[in-house]
């Protein structure tokens, strides 16, 4: 038994998660790599724990990102495009937060801090209340930016 954790979406992102869990043999790892770069993606190996690897080290920079915004530091957009530009992100964190959806990295967020009891996983008060107005990002319209349907 293992996990493949692919990315959405997952016809243009590279990379998938194979998760190794208590149960896991080592042929069941090779033959899921080996089926992972048949399908033209890159493996990377994690153990079977709570948002593995992208997850464990994204949810808490958004999350940062939402308290340096609550905190007045800058702008959504000085945010942004200071991680764009200084970090050579593809895109900053409210641009990717509104596309994840905010629903979703509130969840996310709530599922680590739950499992780990750490602060840096607590969604902060900002990302609670838009989710509760039903501003949940590109889904619906508004989340952090407004988008208009094309």
């Amino acid at each position: 038994m293992l996990g493949l954790h692919f990315f959405n979406p997952v016809p243009l992102m590279k990379l998938v998660e194979v998760v190794r869990t208590i149960l896991t043999g080592d042929p069941a790892v090779s033959t899921a790599i080996e089926w992972v770069r048949a399908l033209g993606k890159t493996p990377v190996q994690t153990k079977d724990s709570t948002a593995f690897i992208v997850n464990r080290l994204l949810v808490p920079y958004l999350l940062d990102a939402i308290r340096v915004y609550e905190s007045g530091l800058a702008s959504l957009e000085d945010i942004d495009a200071a991680m764009k530009l200084g970090c050579g992100y593809p895109m900053g964190p409210f641009t990717l937060l509104d596309l994840v959806g905010l629903d979703t990295t509130m969840y996310v967020a709530e599922v680590m801090f739950e499992e780990f009891r750490e602060p840096r996983y607590a969604p902060p008060p900002l990302l609670k209340r838009m989710v509760i107005a039903g501003q949940l990002g590109r889904k619906t319209g508004k989340g952090f930016y407004r988008y208009t349907a094309t």
